[in-house]
C-alpha cells in the first residue's frame, strides 16, 4: 500500500517534469515558428514574441510591438506488448487523449535599447487514462498533471551586438490522479485474507501549488551572419499541498487525508547557433536539464500509511537539434528540423504514468508573411520511442511511444 500511493504522489510531480512532456511525450511546443526546424536555433534567435521563453534577451531584436498567439494539438498513439501483471486485466494501450496546449506572447519596445514581454504557455504537463481493467492498474490509471507560467520581461540591447534579458516566472501546478488496488493486493497489505475477492478499491490524489521561478539570457551577434545565444531556465521548488481520497471495503483506510510532497524541478541551459547564408538560416542546438535533482521523493500525510519514500534516481540528460530554414521569397520561409532527446529514466525505474524512452523528432513548417504586418506559421512533427520495460509492482510490459503535433501562431505587429 505504501508503495502504491507513494508512486501516485510521486507521478504528480514527476510525470509533470519532464520537460514540455505534453501527455507523456516530450514535443516542445512554446511557438509554432521555432517548432519547424525542432527549436534548434531557439536560443540564437528572435523569430518573435515567443523569444520570451527561448532567449527573453531576443526582445531587443524585435524593432516593433507584437503579439504572437497559437496553440499545439498533440495526436499521441502508445503501443503496450508482452505485458504480464499478478492481477491479471487489459492492455488496450493508446492511453493517452488527443490535447491542446496554448500559448501567448506580447512585447513592446520602451526605447531603442529597452523592450518588455509578456508571455503565457505551458511547459510542463502530462495526461493519460488507462481503462479501468487496465492490468497495471495498481500503478496508474488516470493522470493529468497540467503547469501554467506567466513570465514578465526585459531585454536591454548593451550595443548593436549584445544583448541580455531576463525574466520572472509566475508558475501554477494542478494535478489529479487515480488508481485502482484490486482485492488480492489489498488483502495482501491488510494481512486479511478475507479481502482477497472485494473489488478493487479506489485512490485519488488532488494538488496544487504556486512558485515563482527566473529565465535568463544572453545573445551575441557574432558576425553579421552568425548569432549565438544561450538560455537559463532556474530550477522550481513546489511544495505541493493536496489530498489522498481512498474509497474501498477497507474501513481502517477508507477516507481523505492530507498530503504534502517538497520537489525541486531542475535548471536546464539551452544554447544553439544560428547562421545565415543567402536565402537559407541554419541552427544547431543543444539543451542540457538536470534531472539528477529527482533522486526521490519524500510524501508526507495524515493517513495511517504515515511517510512515504518514492526512488527515482533519474539521471541529467541532453538533448540535440538541427535545423534549416529557407526563403522562397519574402512571404514564404519553408523550415526543418531534426532533435534526439534522452531520457531520464530506464528500465529499473520506468514506470506506467511516464514510460518514456530516448526519442527522435522530424520537424516541417513554414512561414507565411502576406502584408508586413501578419505572419501565419505552421509546423508538423513526429516523435517515436525506442521499446522501454516497464517493470513495476509485479506489472512488466514493453511500451512503445510515438506522437504527431500540429502547431499555429499569428503574429501581428502594430
Amino acid at each position: 500500500m505504501q508503495k502504491c500511493l507513494a508512486t501516485l504522489l510521486a507521478a504528480l510531480l514527476a510525470a509533470a517534469s519532464f520537460q514540455l512532456s505534453a501527455n507523456g511525450l516530450a514535443l516542445n511546443e512554446q511557438s509554432a515558428s521555432g517548432a519547424g526546424t525542432a527549436y534548434a536555433g531557439r536560443a540564437s534567435s528572435a523569430l518573435d514574441a515567443s523569444t520570451i521563453y527561448g532567449n527573453p534577451a531576443g526582445l531587443s531584436r524585435l524593432s516593433r510591438m507584437q503579439i504572437s498567439a497559437g496553440t499545439a494539438a498533440i495526436f499521441a498513439d502508445t503501443d503496450i506488448s508482452d505485458a504480464q501483471g499478478p492481477f491479471g486485466g487489459t492492455n488496450k494501450g493508446d492511453m493517452v487523449p488527443d490535447s491542446l496546449v496554448p500559448f501567448g506572447y506580447f512585447s513592446m519596445p520602451l526605447d531603442d535599447k529597452l523592450t518588455f514581454g509578456l508571455g503565457f504557455y505551458v511547459p510542463f504537463g502530462v495526461e493519460s487514462d488507462y481503462e479501468s481493467t487496465f492490468a497495471g492498474r495498481l500503478n496508474g490509471l488516470h493522470s493529468k498533471v497540467h503547469v501554467l507560467t506567466v513570465q514578465p520581461t526585459l531585454s536591454y540591447a548593451i550595443n548593436d551586438r549584445f544583448a541580455i534579458g531576463g525574466g520572472v516566472t509566475v508558475n501554477r501546478i494542478d494535478g489529479k490522479l487515480t488508481n485502482a488496488i484490486p482485492g488480492p493486493a489489498l488483502a495482501s497489505m491488510l494481512g486479511n485474507p478475507m479481502l482477497a475477492g472485494a473489488p478493487d478499491t479506489d485512490v485519488r490524489i488532488k494538488g496544487d501549488d504556486q512558485v515563482l521561478g527566473y529565465n535568463l539570457g544572453v545573445l551575441v551577434r557574432v558576425t553579421d551572419s552568425l548569432d549565438w545565444g544561450i538560455t537559463y531556465h532556474s530550477k522550481l521548488k513546489f511544495d505541493l499541498g493536496g489530498s489522498i481520497l481512498i474509497d474501498g471495503p477497507a474501513a481502517a483506510l477508507s477516507g481523505s487525508y492530507p498530503a504534502t510532497l517538497s520537489i525541486t524541478m531542475p535548471e536546464s541551459v539551452d544554447t544553439s547557433l544560428t547562421y545565415r547564408w543567402h536565402d537559407w538560416t541554419l541552427s544547431a542546438g543543444v539543451v542540457w536539464t538536470r534531472w539528477s535533482r529527482l533522486q526521490e521523493l519524500d510524501i508526507k500525510t495524515r493517513s495511517p500509511l504515515g511517510e512515504i519514500r518514492e526512488e527515482l534516481n533519474w539521471d541529467d540528460t541532453w538533448a540535440f537539434a538541427v535545423g534549416a530554414a529557407y526563403r522562397i521569397n519574402p512571404q514564404w520561409q519553408v523550415r526543418i528540423g531534426y532533435a534526439r532527446d534522452e531520457s531520464p529514466t530506464d528500465s529499473q525505474y520506468r514506470n506506467v504514468r511516464i514510460p518514456v524512452s530516448d526519442r527522435d523528432i522530424v520537424t516541417f513548417g513554414a512561414g507565411w508573411t502576406p502584408t508586413p504586418d501578419l505572419t501565419i506559421d505552421l509546423a508538423y512533427s513526429y516523435l517515436w520511442e525506442g521499446s522501454g520495460t516497464v517493470d513495476q509492482s509485479g506489472y512488466t510490459a514493453k511500451y512503445k511511444n510515438s506522437a504527431h503535433g500540429l502547431a499555429m501562431q499569428a503574429t501581428y505587429r502594430f
